[in-house]
């Protein structure tokens, strides 16, 4: 599954035309990435939480070539799904 075929899945289900469902959509979205962008995690209970992990900068090798890299530092978003979720696909 897309984002497309979420928007029109949303639409479908909720009885939203495609482009309130795409609204719809796009602000959770845009909901979720800010929240984690301050540094908040997102809990939805039934579904999983997302967190923000900082990752420490690192010396890396160049697979090709066996060259040592240096890594920057970064974070990253991390998932982990909650047990309705986790029930529901196995």
């Amino acid at each position: 599954m897309n984002k497309g075929d979420l928007v029109n899945m949303v639409a479908e289900e909720a009885n939203l035309t495609k482009s309130q469902a795409a609204d719809a959509v796009n602000c959770v979205i845009d909901c979720i990435g800010g929240s984690l962008k301050d540094g908040d995690k997102v809990s939805l209970v039934g579904f999983g939480t997302f967190t923000v992990n900082h990752r420490n900068a690192r010396t890396g090798r160049n697979p090709k070539t066996g060259e040592a890299i240096q890594i920057a530092a970064k974070n990253v978003v991390k998932f982990k799904p909650g047990k309705e979720l986790s029930n529901s696909v196995n």
